[in-house]
């Protein structure tokens, strides 16, 4: 979670908001703490690979698991390569295609050597990424530019404006997914893992509730929507700019970060469809020796360098804040399922989190919606296709 929402959605979602931008921070925690909520008990019960794909075919049904799991895997890789390309842009800005080709490369090895050795460089890069988010702060605060003027006219930011900035920082939120994905690999995963959700989302929201109050006092939200690297012109904004370079080294490791958690989990995920007979059955391959899915983890590569080549890094947020989305509402109306003492305050938890959700997805621009409602809609029909091409050759498709 740490770094996408700071260094990449910050921006856009001021331009969105405006001085609304604390507001839909907020606004995009509860619906995030709704789904963290859900998930941490959906996996508690089912401790397995592929998260709400594998919650919703249990508990709603083949398709509806079929739709999340698939908004996943179009989102997160859409994720993936936001990422490499804000990796790249700080990297070297001048030719950001570069370092982001090579980001993709070097992480895919890593994913492919095991979960391990994955845990423990994600705990540097986090390490790493909260020192460039604390020069941040110091530079913006101690810096002498500190405005109070630009917290002004919060309250006239209009309602469809947080909600398209709510949908843009919901996409630095959804992190906590990881922890549900790698189910099969924890250890008491029903101890674990509603333990972890919520911890994880809670340090997270504080480092960004406290970063992006910095950035609003210090060059306003004009100068957020302006900036090419927000976190940067924070840093630049006062006597303290000479740490604007550990900033930009930190909005690299951070992206680095978050596309090394991605990988993972998208890779987890596809494994898991793939068992099923939802994706080819050869990307449920795990490898011998170092227990990962291999072939999922190395198409995905292939996949993301290819998009990098084409992508837009803002277009490539609004397309995985929308297919993400509707991934946590299927999140939400599986857990309106579960049975249980801690069904009484699940339950309104997960209506408020399921609404949020589609109301923050239709909230993003119409473009946004209609080309993800499209790469949805087509997974599901060419699903459809497929099952009754093999009905007809006499094949039983799994349901």
């Amino acid at each position: 979670m740490l770094g996408a929402g700071v260094f990449a959605s910050v921006g856009p979602a001021a331009a969105a908001a405006g001085s609304g931008l604390l507001v839909a921070l907020g606004v995009a925690a509860v619906v995030a703490y709704c789904n963290a909520t859900a998930s941490a008990r959906l996996a508690a019960v089912h401790p397995e690979s592929g998260g709400t794909y594998v919650y919703g075919r249990r508990r709603l049904g083949p398709v509806p698991g079929f739709l999340a799991g698939w908004g996943f895997v179009v989102g997160k890789t859409a994720s993936c390569a936001a990422m490499a390309l804000t990796f790249g842009a700080y990297a070297w800005p001048s030719h950001p295609a570069v370092p982001a080709v090579a980001a993709v490369v070097a992480l895919t090895v890593v994913n492919c050597l095991g979960v391990a050795r994955t845990a423990g460089l994600n705990r540097l890069l986090v390490a790493v990424t909260l020192l460039a988010l604390a020069a941040v702060v110091v530079a913006g605060l101690g810096g002498g530019a500190v405005d109070t003027a630009n917290l002004a006219g919060w309250a006239d930011a209009d309602v469809p404006g947080i909600g398209q900035a709510a949908a843009l920082l919901f996409f630095a939120f959804a992190g906590y997914a990881r922890v549900a994905t790698l189910g099969e690999e924890v250890r008491d995963p029903a101890r674990t893992i509603p333990r972890a959700v919520p911890l994880a989302l809670g340090i997270v929201l504080t480092v960004y509730v406290l970063v992006a109050t910095t950035a609003l006092l210090t060059v306003g939200p004009e100068g957020l929507a302006a900036a090419a690297a927000p976190l940067a012109a924070v840093a630049s904004s006062g006597t303290l700019g000479f740490l604007t370079p550990a900033v930009r080294i930190g909005g690299a490791v951070a992206s680095a970060g978050v596309l090394l958690s991605l990988m993972a989990g998208i890779g987890r995920t596809t494994m898991a469809m793939a068992r099923d007979g939802e994706l080819p059955r050869a990307l449920a391959a795990v490898h011998p020796r170092y227990r990962v899915p291999h072939r999922a983890e190395l198409l995905l590569g292939a996949v993301v360098v290819v998009i990098v080549l084409v992508a837009d890094v803002r277009g490539a947020i609004g397309f995985s804040a929308f297919a993400v989305l509707v991934y946590y509402a299927v999140t939400n109306a599986a857990a309106l399922t579960l049975d249980g003492p801690s069904r009484r305050w699940l339950r309104p938890l997960s209506v408020l989190g399921l609404l949020g959700c589609l109301a923050l997805a239709f909230a993003l621009p119409v473009a946004t919606v209609l080309t993800g409602a499209g790469v949805l809609a087509a997974g599901v029909l060419g699903r459809a296709l497929v099952r009754t091409a093999l009905r007809g050759s006499g094949s039983d498709p799994s349901t």
